[in-house]
């Protein structure tokens, strides 16, 4: 009965720390770093961490003033810089890939929506820069029908000069439940199999294109590794 009991309270502790903010920001950062497209901006998490960071500078200044035991300090500062850098690092990801896929983030209505505020203002500033510069120092030297900044030529049907993430991309991610068979999205417009995986067990890891999983990443019954 002991033993018992005591793995029911380390599977309830284990639980505990996967679901605090801290660990909550580190798989979206590492989903944000794996995945080839942008994914949806976890606003309600940032904003929670902003004010854990926050609340822990006023703490550690605090404390440097009252003079509270350096050890106690320093294990303060070292989680405040930790959270600061998973923030910052989740956040420059997801810069990056709006700076390389700008003009197909800023066409797809659905993409667009998955940027904060404050991302689609620099999206769209940044489009304005680059669309200036490509006009001023190429486009408007070449003949009239290579001036576009999306299409080779009038004579293109797709705009075939926006760069685009390759979904078909393999990533490595790891089940967080149980996940069917029937789950895995279709990749019949792929050469891959559809036999290429029949089920995940909660924690095994798998190596698979990323398109049949993004649903599965998005509905949070996997991450990225």
């Amino acid at each position: 009965m002991e033993s018992g009991s005591r793995d029911g309270t380390t599977e309830d502790l284990e639980s505990l720390i996967a679901t605090t903010d801290a660990e909550l920001l580190r798989r979206a950062w590492r989903n944000e770093k794996a995945a080839p497209e942008i994914l949806r901006y976890e606003k309600h998490l940032v904003d929670r961490i902003e004010g854990q960071i926050q609340l822990m500078e006023e703490t550690v200044d605090d404390y440097t003033e009252t003079g509270v035991d350096p050890l106690t300090v320093s294990l303060y500062q070292m989680d405040l810089d930790r959270t600061q850098f998973l923030l910052r690092s989740y956040l420059r990801t997801r810069l990056l890939k709006i700076e390389r896929f700008i003009l197909h983030i800023l066409k797809t209505d659905e993409l667009h929506e998955r940027l904060s505020d404050k991302e689609k203002i620099f999206a769209r500033r940044c489009a304005g820069v680059i669309g200036k510069h490509l006009d001023d120092s190429v486009l408007l030297n070449l003949p009239e029908n290579y001036q576009s900044a999306l299409r080779q030529s009038t004579t293109s049907e797709e705009d075939d000069m926006v760069l685009e993430p390759r979904l078909d991309t393999f990533v490595v991610c790891k089940a967080r439940e149980y996940i069917s068979p029937s789950e895995f999205q279709d990749d019949s417009n792929s050469s891959l199999s559809m036999d290429l995986i029949l089920e995940m067990e909660p924690g095994e890891l798998s190596f698979i294109p990323y398109r049949r999983v993004q649903r599965l990443l998005e509905s949070g019954k996997l991450e990225m590794v």
